[in-house]
């Protein structure tokens, strides 16, 4: 677990499973494969989950000696579970997220924010009838497991201290583009949730929400939308419209908006002024320019402003 996150929009991580697969383009520059590559050799975190080519072989493990971290920490927090893993890739076990799930549970004075691009296997995951006797039998061994620091939760086995959905957990999914945000909304709609939101990172197109497969659902039962420009030596830029378009539409239907980055790229005029442009631009199709100035330096400036909104629990 990293005590404290360089992601704008949480304070910590929490990675009891390491290892992935790419999914969509969204995942072409994937930050966490690049860390990954870092400690990929024997004995290393890593080892055995990167291919000779350096991508996510799908290959998934378990970081044991993590999955209680957050039942010793003790300060309340909001934490990104698996920034490098996806917690619901097919390879995941479901009774690994059963333990993530109990976890959780059994830490309400924590947030968790979830985060996939698997929505439709984190869909069948929250809809198996069995799902809270799952959980229970999985807090259970948690607690009847000898660990020093069970004063640190309660559990009653038999009358439930943790209805779900669980009010501490934030659903999200990933996406891209418009394809993506269609696909993957539409079943992030489905389960109930305290919070659900959306992670447009990399934004690599337009994304218009009123569009979506469920458009009357979207301003009552989205609660937060994140954008962010793509970063790292290979980032695509992004079209400033798109981001302040998505800002828009979560300002006129009253859902939070946080603008994350811009990422590596920043537009030649008015946002840029001032800003050194290193050699690189692009001219997309409408005559908009960008220009490379580096992440430090573009910032998360949106229209003169931070934009550090956050939505407050449902349930």
């Amino acid at each position: 677990m990293a005590l404290r996150s360089g992601i704008e929009w949480t304070e910590s991580t929490w990675n009891p499973i390491r290892g992935c697969s790419r999914l969509s383009e969204g995942c072409r520059n994937c930050y966490a494969e690049t860390v990954a590559n870092r400690s990929k050799s024997p004995g290393e975190p890593y080892e055995g989950l990167i291919a000779k080519s350096g991508q996510w072989n799908g290959n998934i493990a378990v970081a044991n000696h993590k999955m209680l971290d957050p039942l010793r920490w003790t300060r309340p927090r909001m934490i990104f579970v698996n920034s490098m893993s996806d917690l619901f890739h097919p390879n995941v076990p479901d009774s690994i997220i059963d333990q993530v799930f109990a976890v959780m549970a059994l830490s309400p004075r924590h947030t968790f924010q979830i985060l996939t691009k698997r929505a439709d296997r984190m869909l069948a995951y929250l809809s198996d009838p069995r799902l809270v006797e799952r959980i229970d039998l999985a807090e259970y061994a948690i607690y009847t497991s000898g660990n020093s620091f069970r004063t640190n939760f309660t559990f009653n086995m038999g009358s439930r201290n943790h209805p779900m959905p669980l009010g501490n957990v934030w659903l999200g999914v990933s996406v891209e583009d418009q394809t993506t945000a269609e696909e993957r909304t539409a079943l992030l709609l489905e389960p109930p949730a305290a919070v659900r939101w959306i992670s447009a990172e990399p934004l690599l197109g337009p994304v218009d929400l009123s569009s979506l497969p469920y458009p009357s659902k979207v301003s009552g039962n989205l609660h937060w939308v994140v954008v962010g420009g793509e970063s790292g030596t290979h980032a695509r830029p992004m079209h400033p419209d798109w981001a302040r378009n998505l800002r828009n539409q979560c300002q006129s239907s009253g859902v939070p908006f946080l603008f994350k980055q811009w990422g590596e790229w920043l537009p030649v005029l008015g946002q840029s002024e001032g800003v050194p442009i290193r050699g690189r631009k692009h001219s997309f199709e409408d005559g908009t320019f960008v220009g490379w100035v580096g992440k430090k330096h573009a910032g998360r400036c949106l229209d003169g402003r931070v934009w550090d909104e956050y939505p407050e629990a449902t349930q």
